[in-house]
């Protein structure tokens, strides 16, 4: 057997169907290459079947022994071949600094939307115009939720059950998770991150998966993780809006926060998003504690990114900003001029932005992209591929060129200046761009500027200028 590095090498074993085997049968392997040990979980799958999954991240031969309860499944022996990653294979992402890195040292700068419950509903059409409508867009993480919500009768949940308030947490549902490694799989084939939301307060008693205990939110947790950490692309919200969760204290989430950072192998992105705070100065989460990778953080300005990095360090990912639309909840009304407004602020000042859609009237599928998906309509995903595409000309953590001066964008948002007296870092030359956001133009300067440099703005809002050192 050969599996590519980074790539899933998956065991099957047969076992014991009788009983409950999720909390029956306990299951996991030791991988070693030289002396290199991972020991991982597995998992029941249904139907007598069990599966260990492990991700390699070394190419050559690896070894492994599995480890049950059931003498079934215990000693199972093997080898592998791990083979290097070809093209487009770059691993899991990682922070690094202020910014982000694949596995493999290439730049990854995350551009993301929101489609919280885009597997749910079973509908194959749906689904595959989301499909499409990403791989046509600038967006390569996308935000997406496990558990159901109190409106949602989806046919398949995660647990076993199809009764609200009466889902057997002892046992999961395969099928459910089937369907959501399938489109899983789909965002990994067009290089797209997948950022898992475990849990969220939006179910409010319904089908009794925001108030579970201790013992079920973890029989949950290593469940998922058995099952998805050893895909590449994954990253772990431990929950959207944790604060509007009554049922969970700060310290539980933590707990949580902290279950999974041990029992994740790989050490996946992971962090947790706010909702009370968003229209507040104060800090979001104390992104200071070790269980946390990134700043995931929801607030209505982004060009206070600059205080979150110099608060904590770690990348700010703004997941949520407000969304453009046209619904009636506060979130969901933006022009498209805002929101690219709010990326600009965001990714100028060394965060990254998220992006999110609500116009399910002018949907034919009934959709709002951010609930289940559908067609993009709105005008900002086109100027968010221009920021992007401008984004990836320039170095690789903007925030660590800012400070050493050799790289700077100065954006002016809603402001319409006649013209700017723009300061340049001291003894150096450098190269002036003028930026129309907007209008997605890039005009150059002529010359090399040393000390300072009049930027003509005539008025015009939505404008940015790029800074690069010449030489």
């Amino acid at each position: 057997m050969t599996v590519e590095q980074w790539d899933v090498c998956e065991l099957r074993l047969e076992g014991p169907a009788d009983g409950n085997p999720y909390t029956d049968v306990r299951l996991g392997a030791r991988f070693q290459y030289r002396n290199r040990v991972v020991d991982v979980d597995g998992f029941y799958d249904g139907d007598g079947v069990y599966r260990v999954r492990f991700m390699p991240d070394r190419p050559g031969l690896w070894r492994y022994v599995t480890r049950s309860d059931c003498p079934a499944l215990d000693g199972w022996r093997g080898t592998f071949e791990c083979t290097p990653a070809r093209p487009g294979n770059n691993g899991p992402v990682r922070a690094a600094g202020s910014a982000f890195r694949y596995a493999d040292g290439t730049r990854y700068l995350p551009v993301g939307t929101t489609c919280y419950h885009w597997t749910h509903d079973l509908d194959e059409d749906l689904e595959r115009h989301t499909l499409d409508a990403l791989a046509a867009s600038p967006f390569n993480k996308v935000r997406m939720c496990l558990l159901p919500t109190a409106e949602m009768a989806p046919p398949l949940i995660a647990f076993a059950g199809d009764t609200p308030g009466q889902l057997d947490k002892t046992r999961f549902n395969p099928a459910f998770f089937a369907h959501f490694e399938r489109r899983l799989r789909d965002l990994l084939a067009l290089g797209i991150q997948a950022d898992v939301i475990l849990f969220h307060p939006y179910d409010r008693g319904h089908w009794g998966v925001d108030d579970m205990t201790p013992e079920e939110d973890a029989f949950l947790l290593r469940y998922v993780l058995a099952r998805l950490s050893a895909f590449r692309h994954v990253w772990w919200s431990v929950a959207n809006e944790y604060d509007f969760n009554p049922a969970k204290s700060i310290e539980d989430w933590g707990r949580l926060g902290r279950f999974v950072q041990r029992h994740d192998p790989y050490q996946h992105l992971r962090s947790i998003h706010n909702g009370t705070k968003m229209y507040t100065y104060e800090r979001i989460y104390d992104f200071s504690k070790p269980w946390t990778t990134h700043q995931s953080i929801q607030h209505w300005d982004a060009s206070l990114t600059g205080r979150w990095l110099a608060a904590c360090g770690k990348p700010v990912v703004i997941d949520e900003i407000g969304y453009e639309g046209k619904v009636g909840r506060r979130w969901g009304n933006v022009t498209g001029r805002t929101l690219v407004r709010q990326f600009w602020h965001g990714f100028a000042a060394g965060g990254s932005v998220g992006h999110g859609e609500c116009y399910p009237a002018q949907d034919p599928d009934g959709a709002a992209w951010i609930s289940i998906g559908g067609r993009l309509r709105g005008d900002s995903v086109e100027r968010i591929a221009f920021l992007r595409g401008l984004l990836e000309e320039g170095p690789d953590d903007l925030a660590a060129a800012r400070r050493e001066g050799s790289y700077l964008l100065e954006y002016f948002g809603d402001h319409q200046h006649a013209y700017r007296e723009v300061t340049l870092p001291p003894g150096a030359d450098y190269r002036v761009d003028l930026i129309d956001t907007w209008n997605m133009a890039v005009t150059e300067l002529d010359g090399v500027w040393r000390g300072s440099v009049r930027v003509e703005l005539k008025g015009r809002p939505d404008m940015a200028v790029r800074i690069r050192r010449a030489g």
